[in-house]
């Protein structure tokens, strides 16, 4: 590798397309992943524009290194070996890597305005700007909104502003009916439509559900965004169940079945009664979460959404010491409180299963 010019001479950069490939990003990961957890931000910038300079296009400095990094940091975060300060301070030099590398190079925009946005209450930002950023690398005009973009100005924006295409981000099933709203409002500002991130599955099954064009890497998104037809050619969102309401009335029951949880949970857990109020906050947080998941499931008609959701949240609390019953007690809770529910008591049904057969 090259070394990395001062930081003063950080312009110009390469050619993104036409660089010569030297050396293999992923062989810099390591690394990579060291400086984050060392909070070396100079570091990591240094890294980053020393693969440019020895030739590695930028596109592959980003899903190559910054994008698997991230997803480390995550599972650092998860596994309980990194704290959310640690998570934070990765997140952010990583932040900093990206427009590091924008600022390295220049490319001349040919296509039009394609924005750039999280979905409401969505605060995972990274991803959707790795995509951005490819997409800005291919020759489009790109307005990166930033996290948590409320549907009214988003619309307001496209009102404004002629786009090609917005591209949605969402990391968590619990906002896909969020998502949804967004989507159709997009829509009706006759603006074509492209989501990621794993809120929409893994293999983009609930964006198929929603009835919008699903694109599961950057790539892929860049590829979509350029081909009109295949954005707007998608099937309807299949969501006929909602007709019930069960859903609506769920979601208007909400306080009262964090309420009503958290009060079974001090009856039948005595330790519970002697929280701080850090821990009692995160308890709290933790059955909205359940709630807000289960809505979702709900919302989508699918039980995996809600075993997913479960499993990973019995994960997270057996790395920090909490056992799987914190979970399981809840659920029983809620299955008795929303007896006259009939969707929400399959989906929790089958989310007590899940955790049964986690727990064995």
């Amino acid at each position: 590798m090259t070394a990395a010019p001062a930081r003063g001479d950080r312009r110009g950069g390469v050619d993104a397309t036409t660089a010569p490939v030297a050396i293999d990003p992923s062989d810099a990961y390591a690394g990579y992943l060291d400086h984050l957890a060392d909070a070396d931000e100079d570091a990591a910038i240094d890294l980053a524009i020393g693969l440019l300079d020895a030739g590695v296009p930028p596109e592959r400095v980003l899903l190559d290194l910054v994008a698997p990094a991230q997803a480390e940091v995550g599972e650092r975060w998860a596994r309980n070996e990194w704290s959310v300060a640690q998570e934070h301070a990765a997140t952010h030099i990583s932040e900093r890597v990206v427009a590091a590398v924008s600022g390295h190079v220049d490319p001349r925009p040919t296509g039009g305005r394609v924005v750039v946005a999280c979905m409401d209450g969505e605060w995972h930002a990274l991803p959707p700007r790795l995509v951005a950023e490819v997409l800005r690398l291919r020759g489009w005009q790109v307005t990166f909104l930033g996290a948590s973009v409320p549907a009214a100005h988003l619309v307001s924006y496209l009102h404004r502003y002629d786009a090609h295409a917005v591209a949605l981000a969402c990391a968590l099933p619990m906002r896909l009916p969020y998502a949804h709203r967004m989507i159709e409002a997009c829509r009706r500002s006759d603006v074509p439509v492209v989501v990621g991130g794993r809120g929409f599955g893994t293999d983009g099954r609930w964006a198929r559900r929603l009835g919008v064009a699903w694109a599961p890497d950057a790539p892929s998104a860049a590829e979509l965004v350029a081909d009109e037809r295949a954005l707007r050619a998608v099937p309807p969102a299949r969501l006929a169940h909602l007709a019930d309401d069960e859903y609506a009335s769920l979601v208007r029951r909400r306080a009262e079945l964090i309420d009503s949880a958290l009060a079974d949970l001090r009856e039948r857990v005595p330790v519970a009664r002697t929280y701080t109020a850090s821990q009692l906050d995160s308890t709290i947080s933790d059955l909205g979460h359940v709630v807000d998941f289960l809505a979702a499931a709900v919302y989508v008609d699918d039980a995996s959404l809600f075993t997913e959701f479960v499993e990973w949240l019995s994960e997270i609390l057996r790395s920090r010491g909490v056992p799987a019953a914190a979970v399981a007690r809840p659920l029983e809770h809620y299955a008795v409180a929303l007896r006259d529910f009939p969707r929400a008591g399959r989906v929790l049904a089958a989310g007590r299963a899940a955790l049964s057969d986690a727990g064995r």
